[in-house]
């Protein structure tokens, strides 16, 4: 290893075009805490000719990023490219195999992947640091995987898509209804033109489960991660979310006792007073409590060019500086099995939306529903109408809020009411937080 630590590049989007910007505009800075030069030597794209605001032509082109891993003039690579598999994954194990130290912003192939990687990493005495994967430029990494070390961690929670944080903001300032506030972020580049993996809660889930092995010493469980997203949020949501006095945020939640583990992504009501609910746009906001430090927050930018290139640029000055140390916090051998903890078991409250045929029998009918299933209500309220008669073919809204208690009984009543002539369409169910 020379004196300079020589970093391949590979992807040169938004991001990886950010951190050759910031390694040249703090340049002194960085060398000066990391104790020695960083420098990008080799570089990998899809297009050459393509203008990135940047000058590339000083480094060494690679049509192939796997050829990266292999070039002897390179001690660490950084992969900027996406995606959980294909060559983003094939440039991660080449570059482990080869004995040199990986740098990725790559959320879904650490979620899906990062064991085996982690494993590769420290049979190869080299370092696999992911900073960038989860919440941009928040250093919630390495906040919960050296800072809070010492602690036992029974929960992580948080905003961890600012895609939905954006339109749940949005429709919450404007009053519009999802679709219309989705458009608007499309075209103001807020959100992707195929906006799935931000909108059905895919990203946050990755990201949840992430944080979740960090957290706890847990293997990496996304397949279990309950996940949904925010696309049935209207309007009338948001509203009526405002008048019980909560905000509505697509909150990733993971919990850890007695050898189980609860994971799950879904749009939810969050108290006022909660500091989740004065996190706002594309910002993200991390909860962590931890046994002796308490509540530890999170917040700050979750994505675009500047946060993340500064999380991947703290990582290569981690690995210019000597400090590896394993990348789920303990060895992945010590990382427990455990054993995946199903909602039903959980207690809580829950918010419940039934749009219905404005017509006589039909709250009785609702009512009977969570009454057989033992669901406690706490309020009721209906929106729209007028009297009910037997000819009426109006559709109106009921809410329904309940007390705590076991969330398979708030199911067992959505079950109960399945092919319900009084429903108009399918009931919005969102749970409340209580943490």
């Amino acid at each position: 290893m020379t004196d300079v630590l020589r970093v391949a590049l590979a992807g040169l989007g938004t991001v990886g075009a950010g951190v050759i910007k910031l390694l040249d505009a703090n340049r002194e800075l960085i060398e000066r805490r990391a104790g020695r030069p960083i420098e990008v030597v080799a570089v990998s794209a899809r297009d050459r000719s393509r203008d990135r605001g940047v000058d590339l032509s000083r480094f060494a082109w690679e049509d192939d990023p796997a050829d990266l891993a292999a070039r002897e003039d390179v001690d660490c690579v950084a992969e900027l490219i996406g995606g959980a598999d294909g060559s983003a994954l094939a440039l991660a194990r080449d570059t482990l195999a080869a004995g040199k130290s990986f740098v990725t912003a790559n959320k879904a192939m650490i979620a899906h992947h990062g064991l085996e990687l982690a494993e590769a990493a420290e049979k190869a005495k080299v370092a696999l640091k992911y900073e960038a994967a989860v919440a941009g430029g928040i250093p919630v990494i390495k906040g919960l995987r050296e800072g809070a070390a010492a602690n036992e961690i029974t929960s992580v929670y948080g905003i961890l898509n600012g895609t939905c944080n954006y339109i749940l903001t949005e429709m919450e300032a404007k009053g519009s209804d999802f679709a219309d506030v989705l458009a608007e972020a499309q075209r103001l580049g807020y959100a992707e033109a195929d906006p799935t993996f931000d909108i059905d809660g895919i990203d946050a889930a990755h990201k949840l489960a992430i944080l979740a092995s960090l957290s706890f010493g847990t293997a990496l469980d996304f397949d279990t991660v309950a996940t949904s997203g925010i696309r049935r949020v209207i309007a009338e949501d948001i509203l009526e979310a405002r008048a019980l006095g909560f905000k509505v945020r697509l909150v990733g939640t993971a919990e850890a006792a007695g050898g189980k583990l609860f994971q799950r992504v879904h749009a939810c009501l969050v108290p006022r007073d909660h500091p989740l609910a004065h996190v706002a746009g594309s910002l993200n906001a991390i909860v962590a409590q931890g046994n002796f430090v308490g509540r530890l927050f999170f917040e700050g930018a979750g994505a675009g060019e500047g946060p993340t290139a500064s999380a991947v640029v703290a990582d290569l000055i981690d690995i210019a500086r000597g400090e590896y140390g394993p990348a789920f916090a303990m060895p992945h051998a010590r990382l427990t099995q455990a054993e995946a903890i199903e909602a039903g078991d959980r207690r809580g409250r829950a918010y419940l939306r039934f749009t219905v045929h404005d017509r006589p029998g039909v709250l009785a009918e609702i009512t009977a529903a969570m009454r057989d299933a033992n669901v406690s209500i706490e309020s009721m309220i209906q929106r729209g109408g007028a009297e009910p008669s037997e000819d009426s073919d109006d559709v109106v809204s009921l809410i329904i809020v309940t007390h705590e208690g076991p969330e398979r009984c708030v199911i067992d009543a959505l079950e109960r009411l399945k092919g319900a002539q009084s429903l108009a369409g399918e009931p919005m169910l969102m749970h409340i937080l209580d943490l």
